[in-house]
């Protein structure tokens, strides 16, 4: 027990790991439904008929053991540790199938088994009191904020990233690059907005690569050079630098600058006009929308980004500087967990992609088989628990699970706030290495490995929490109070 009174009130107050535990808890009570929210329904149609799929409420529930005899009973966190188990909870989901219009009875399936989070609003050992603590054989000084894997102790570290939905502007060697990392309910999409020595102004995003960013406006619906002019600035000395896009720009109406970016794509001409209208739609700074409603606000927010850019050029603004603190958010156990499940579900080789090449293939089997007998649930689980067990995840990023460090209780609590860097520990970095003023209070100046991990893996300062931001709900409740206020003002 900590004896510093400050400390110690922090450990009960607030906790050391708190900020683990309610990511983690916010993904299992809202992350696991807006995932299944955004798949609604799937239509299957084999030759045998139409089939459609509604998927409704999510539920996960408590931690189970299934015994050699088949019985199943609950479980604490401390028995799986004993007897190297995993220590999960069953997901089931209401599906209701629709055959060839008629809707039938919702079947609960079960789609795979969730880790659960020691200490979480889903653990077995949660709400209770030391003394019941004790008698099922757990610590009442635990922390939690870690999982059970195998009987392995694995932490989800904290992952450093560029803040989403916000610009980021740099110069480098007379080059200007824009950086904009879109979200959109777990849906992540990077851009790029160049712009050469010459004034040249380009986009990459999706599969586009390098794309002449005026024809992308003109995609958008700023058809004519004057529209994309007022859009952008009234000032001249900007509007003067954009002569040389104008110059290069070959479309000249919508239609045009779509089959130019069609063609960009290496698509046939007959489904040139949906495969664009998909990109734009889908991709394209999908945080500001996803229907053809949202391309003129699209369209709008690039221009404001390229007159920053012309600005930026012009010396009239200064860069940002990404290593600011206030350019940068932590991934928690929830959003890692979130952006894991969603691609096992909506990946190429998903879920939903195994479901209607199951059913097809029993359909011309002769067989009508249950929706739970196309869902292989033990495919989630297994996909979820090797992402967990070797701290491989998607996107690329390793070592993103690591063994929980249990040498002393010091070593734990600082391990379950550590955080790690995406960029390579083989390259110099050093502007990223180095400590920067914004992190005075939030990073602990003094604990980071030497070597060549130095100034990328850091720990949270010694008081510092973690905000977890505002819910869409959080921010209109925000807006109607502060209104009258600042109508008053």
């Amino acid at each position: 027990m900590l004896q510093d009174p400050l400390l110690r009130s922090f450990e009960q107050d607030i906790g050391w790991v708190n900020f683990q535990k309610d990511s983690y808890n916010n993904f299992i009570n809202y992350g696991v439904q807006n995932i299944i929210n955004e798949i609604g329904t799937i239509s299957l149609n084999p030759e045998g008929g139409e089939l459609k799929l509604i998927f409704g409420k999510v539920k996960v529930e408590k931690p189970f053991l299934k015994e050699a005899d088949g019985a199943t009973r609950s479980i604490y966190p401390n028995e799986a540790r004993i007897r190297n188990l995993t220590y999960f909870a069953p997901m089931y989901i209401n599906i209701t199938p629709v055959i060839n219009g008629v809707q039938e009875k919702p079947e609960r399936v079960h789609i795979g088994n969730l880790p659960v989070m020691v200490k979480s609003q889903l653990c077995s050992s949660f709400g209770l009191a030391d003394a019941e603590l004790i008698d099922r054989g757990e610590d009442p000084g635990d922390p939690g904020g870690y999982f059970v894997i195998n009987g392995t102790e694995r932490v989800l570290v904290l992952i450093e990233e560029i803040t989403t939905n916000k610009p980021i502007f740099e110069r480098s060697k007379g080059e200007i690059t824009v950086r904009i990392n879109t979200e959109n309910a777990g849906f992540k999409q990077r851009h790029l907005v160049e712009r050469k020595p010459d004034g040249e102004i380009t986009i990459s995003f999706a599969n586009i690569r390098k794309l002449p960013i005026f024809t992308l406006l003109k995609a958008l619906g700023l058809e004519t050079d004057r529209d994309i002019a007022s859009a952008i600035s009234d000032d001249p000395k900007i509007l003067n630098e954009l002569y040389i896009n104008l110059y290069q720009e070959e479309a000249t109406t919508i239609a045009e600058a779509i089959d130019a970016i069609g063609r960009r794509l290496r698509v046939e001409e007959d489904y040139r006009a949906e495969r664009v209208s998909q990109i734009l739609d889908r991709y394209l700074l999908p945080h500001i929308g996803q229907t053809p409603e949202h391309r003129k606000e699209k369209a709008l927010m690039l221009a404001k980004v390229i007159k920053k850019t012309v600005s930026l050029s012009l010396g009239m603004i200064p860069e940002d500087d990404i290593d600011h603190y206030g350019n940068k958010r932590l991934l928690m156990s929830g959003e890692l967990l979130g952006q894991l499940f969603r691609s096992i579900l909506l990946g190429r080789w998903g879920l939903l992609a195994k479901m209607s090449y199951n059913y097809q293939k029993l359909i011309k089997r002769g067989k009508t088989p249950s929706v739970q007998g196309i869902v292989e649930a033990d495919a989630v689980t297994k996909q979820i628990l090797s992402s967990l067990a070797t701290g491989n995840w998607i996107g690329g990023r390793t070592g993103v699970s690591q063994r929980l460090d249990r040498s002393s209780y010091v070593k734990t609590i600082s391990h379950l706030r550590s955080i790690i860097s995406p960029l390579t520990s083989t390259q110099e970095h050093f502007r990223a290495r180095q400590t920067h003023p914004t992190e005075w209070g939030r990073l602990c100046p003094a604990e980071t490995p030497e070597g060549s991990s130095i100034g990328l893996r850091k720990h949270l300062a010694l008081l510092a929490e973690i905000t977890t931001g505002l819910t869409k709900e959080d921010d209109e409740k925000l807006q109607k109070i502060l209104g009258p206020q600042e109508k008053a003002a």
